[in-house]
């Protein structure tokens, strides 16, 4: 059954060029930063040549999932700006440039949750001895992360959209249909939100736990206390600005599926909702490099055990 059923989708100007103008300007804008900020990011790990480092290959790869998000997302924006009603519409270019956009954006999640993870192993295994992370396996972390947005992503553009077919379309991400929507939103922002959060609280109790081991053999634990408040610091960053960033799209979505007003009864003030949430995704990917990137040779001194030759970490781990 048709949604809009009573609902006139002929192309008719609807929007404003005052408010295109508003909103597609800051979009542009923010996606050029955003683009500049993530290749000065790949270009440095680049130079200094750290990808032999499990870890600066999934930065890299983050950065160029944050890369396209970016230039998708400034591609959206132009269209916005010269055929605006395209986004309410749908057009076969809007479609193109949603699926880019949307295997950038589920790359950029699963590259957080890589990263998470590797964090997770390197301070729990590292203590242990038994396992790290080696580079063939953040290779294919990566590719995997790369494969699933990819195969994700192209639903749409083999079939399943309502370009033609105005059945279950969705009045915000035309012509995505809203149960594709459904089916790529929920669990994978549940993912995002649920598994960070769930491995730097693992990371903080393992470094608690270690602190209260050394402080009970009355040995310093400067070094544990310090990386327990780094860690939390940061983890506390990452979680609230993918919180904040992916959050209202979860609404718009849940708002779309559940409503049955004409699109253009929407206009303006859903539409302008739309717009905004888009510009927070972009802001996570600006925020991404300076807080996985930039601060990294920050976090790692604070961790020094596990940058410490495999000898000292055996005598430290004897120590404790």
């Amino acid at each position: 059954m048709n949604r809009y059923l009573n609902c006139s989708v002929n192309s008719t100007e609807i929007w404003s060029s005052h408010l295109v103008l508003a909103l597609g300007i800051p979009q542009l804008i923010i996606n050029v930063i955003s683009v500049i900020f993530n290749c000065a990011v790949i270009i440095i790990i680049l130079s200094t040549k750290d990808l032999h480092k499990p870890i600066f290959i999934l930065f890299c790869n983050l950065a160029f999932s944050d890369l396209l998000t970016s230039s998708s997302g400034f591609w959206i924006s132009m269209l916005f700006i010269t055929n605006p009603e395209s986004t309410i519409f749908g057009s076969k270019e809007i479609l193109i440039a949603y699926a880019f956009y949307t295997m950038s954006i589920l790359s950029t999640i699963y590259n957080l949750v890589s990263i998470g993870i590797e964090r997770y192993l390197a301070v729990a295994e590292s203590l242990r001895m038994r396992y790290r992370v080696s580079r063939n396996q953040s290779l294919a972390a990566a590719l995997i992360n790369w494969a699933l947005a990819f195969s994700l992503s192209c639903i749409p553009l083999v079939g399943w959209n309502c370009l033609h077919n105005k059945e279950n379309m969705s009045a915000l991400y035309s012509p995505f249909c809203v149960d594709y929507l459904i089916l790529i939103t929920i669990p994978n922002c549940a993912v995002a939100f649920i598994l960070p959060l769930f491995t730097y609280l693992s990371i903080i109790a393992i470094l608690r736990k270690q602190k209260f081991t050394m402080g009970a053999c009355g040995q310093a634990n400067g070094t544990y206390k310090s990386a327990e408040v780094q860690v939390a610091r940061t983890s506390v960053f990452i979680w609230l600005l993918a919180l904040v960033s992916y959050a209202p799209f979860v609404v718009g979505v849940v708002l779309d599926a559940a409503n049955h007003l004409c699109p253009t009864d929407l206009y303006p003030s859903v539409y302008v909702f739309r717009n905004c949430t888009a510009m927070l995704i972009t802001m996570n990917s600006l925020g991404n490099p300076i807080i996985y990137t930039l601060q990294v040779k920050t976090l790692g001194s604070k961790l020094k055990f596990l940058k410490c030759p495999a000898s000292n970490r055996v005598q430290d781990i004897g120590n404790i």
